[in-house]
């Protein structure tokens, strides 16, 4: 593939459509971690979390990060055939805000109207720009593949934060935006008859429920269990149409776990981080099949997640998650 002048070589690799294993995009994560054999680069600021020193010392780099100078060549060492046969170039759309509504005290639903269809997988994700402010966030559809001109997002609301803090106002319908995508390896694998187990928190419900909803219209039929990790009672949404859901699939369960419940909430259900709670299910259900994980929030719930996923017997390869990391600009 080619690399212009200025572009990293992830961002090159997206133009063309070659999805290469990637997280942030921002040199956090360390998902695009390659090694690099041949070739001169620049590399762009980054977290040493993500490429510690000693592995920059043996030729290691983030290509979200790398500037090509010269013809390379790279070791790709997170490799997912699955997700480049089913790559989609990257595209910029122009969007328009149809909607804002609150979930809860500080979750919100944005809807929007794409000028174009956006073909995507269900569980991933677009950088959205509100252009007069040059804000750029990422975040994942609600919504599933098949309305493709009209995407939903659930999005927490933070007081300092660039772009969620105009949702409550600044905000309106008929405001315009540009959406850049597809982004994102945490989408759902179709026709596997194994159990499928997703686990979210706070705005993490948002590419869980476009997996979710997409697999209900798939007509597929498979085991599920949808944990959902929330402070207090009044953290949790959706709970109607999660009910809904129940009374149409034959084996769904909606498994919450309040983290800080206090006795006004008088809950009955789990407490304590969502992580214990799934290990506790998978211990008792001993679920059969090849099972497939989806997991997206927080880094330090996936970080607590994926250990219980392993001693569960989820297999590596099926372990499939994507961590809201905060942006760095």
């Amino acid at each position: 593939m080619e690399v212009e002048e200025g572009e990293t070589v992830l961002d090159a690799a997206f133009r063309q459509g070659i999805s290469l294993m990637h997280g942030c995009k921002e040199g956090q994560c360390g998902s695009c971690k390659s090694r690099l054999l041949d070739g001169d680069i620049e590399l762009l600021k980054y977290s040493t979390f993500a490429l510690p020193d000693y592995e920059s010392e043996t030729n290691h780099v983030l290509l979200c990060r790398t500037h090509a100078f010269s013809d390379l060549t790279v070791e790709l060492l997170n490799y997912d055939e699955d997700l480049l046969s089913r790559s989609i170039a990257v595209k910029e759309f122009d969007a328009r805000v149809t909607a804002v509504r609150a979930l809860t005290h500080d979750i919100r639903r944005l809807e929007v109207e794409l000028e174009k269809p956006l073909r995507f997988w269900a569980g991933q994700y677009v950088d959205l720009t509100v252009p007069d402010k040059g804000i750029t966030r990422a975040f994942s559809m609600a919504s599933a593949p098949n309305s493709p001109t009209t995407l939903h997002f659930i999005i927490k609301k933070y007081p300092d934060g660039a772009f969620s803090s105009l949702l409550d106002g600044d905000l309106k319908p008929g405001d315009q935006l540009v959406a850049k995508g597809p982004y994102g390896t945490c989408f759902r694998r179709e026709e596997r008859p194994g159990p499928m187990i997703l686990i979210g928190g706070g705005s993490g419900m948002s590419p869980l429920w476009s997996i979710l909803t997409d697999h209900i219209e798939s007509g597929e039929q498979r085991p599920i269990r949808f944990f959902y990790g929330a402070r207090t009672r009044a953290d949790l949404f959706l709970l109607d149409e999660l009910a809904a859901i129940a009374g149409k699939l034959p084996d769904f369960k909606f498994i919450p776990a309040l983290s800080h419940a206090t006795d006004a909430d008088a809950w009955q259900g789990e407490t304590g981080f969502i992580h214990a709670a799934v290990g506790r299910h998978l211990r008792e259900e001993q679920m059969t099949g090849e099972i497939d994980s989806y997991s997206c929030g927080p880094p330090q719930m996936i970080d607590a997640v994926l250990p219980v996923l392993q001693m569960a017997g989820v297999e590596p390869d099926r372990i499939y998650f994507d961590k809201f990391t905060q942006p760095t600009r």
